[in-house]
């Protein structure tokens, strides 16, 4: 499991390093970036990864949400993927903005052509946390996900699904209910195929309804977000925390968007809540 070093930057005290390996689980090269907190040149710290949304690559989170001076004074790493393979040239795969490329919905795809590469899931759920924890003074066990929009989808649907994987979840903005709205439509029709009911276990709402429970999740959500009610849904994630018992903190801001401005405005929580469940 070798990696390529693309560069490095020193950064509030830490380490910025953007990355680049072969991975197994898509069949492509697949870039990352690690920011480490000073803390981890006397000792291994807990890592908190986030996935991105739709369009963004591994350098987006790093470079708008200003994360890396709150990560620094707690001692987190954080660690940042891409949204897809990358490379491919499959059919179809460049030709809109919300499906295929900058767009694998951190699912693995049961469908042809997709179903060779567009294994995000697994790489995020098992490729990507050995390769960190053989690579990176990063506590193993010790891990959290968040995410925000596509990646907020990723970051619950994944929690759930992986509940021994990931200790402490968060999401901003998430796409909440994907199987009845036009985002997931697209994405699941066409990486898992016609039957709906294969969506099921790839919707953050329907998983929180009936999964085995995790602990207290923290989800943020602008009120002016121009996706609120055609693509996020977030009531759906209160209905089905009421349903199941989960406990949620659902907060909603009054004027804030679907930007990173948004995300830099409330970042200092999410870290805050992942490094309390993280026992920092």
């Amino acid at each position: 499991m070798g990696i390529e070093t693309r560069s490095h930057h020193r950064c509030f005290g830490g380490k910025m390093g953007f990355y680049a390996h072969a991975s197994v689980s898509t069949g492509t090269d697949m870039r990352f970036a690690v920011f480490l907190p000073p803390q981890a040149e006397q000792r291994a710290v807990p890592a908190l990864y986030f996935l991105a949304g739709l369009t963004c690559t591994e350098e987006t989170f790093m470079i708008k949400a200003g994360a890396q001076r709150g990560a620094a004074a707690l001692g987190l790493a954080l660690v940042a993927c891409d949204t897809s393979p990358r490379g491919l040239n499959l059919p179809g795969e460049a030709d809109s903005w919300d499906f295929g490329v900058g767009a694998g919905f951190y699912l693995d795809a049961t469908e042809p052509p997709w179903a060779g590469h567009y294994r995000m899931a697994s790489y995020v759920n098992r490729e990507l946390p050995a390769l960190i924890e053989a690579h990176f003074p990063v506590e193993p066990g010790r891990r959290g996900i968040f995410g925000h929009s596509m990646g907020g989808h990723g970051a619950l649907v994944n929690a759930f699904r992986h509940p021994d994987t990931w200790r402490s979840v968060s999401a901003l903005a998430p796409i909440a209910n994907p199987t009845a709205v036009p985002w997931g439509e697209k994405a699941f029709s066409n990486y898992l195929g016609s039957d709906r009911t294969a969506w099921r276990d790839w919707d953050a709402s329907v998983l929180m309804a009936r999964a085995p429970r995790l602990g207290r999740i923290l989800v943020d959500q602008g009120l002016s977000d121009q996706f609120l009610e055609t693509q996020l849904r977030p009531e759906r994630l209160d209905a089905a925390a009421s349903a199941s018992g989960q406990s949620l903190i659902l907060r909603r801001h009054e004027g804030y968007d679907h930007s990173y401005w948004f995300i830099q405005s409330v970042i200092a929580d999410h870290l805050a809540h992942h490094a309390e469940v993280l026992g920092l």
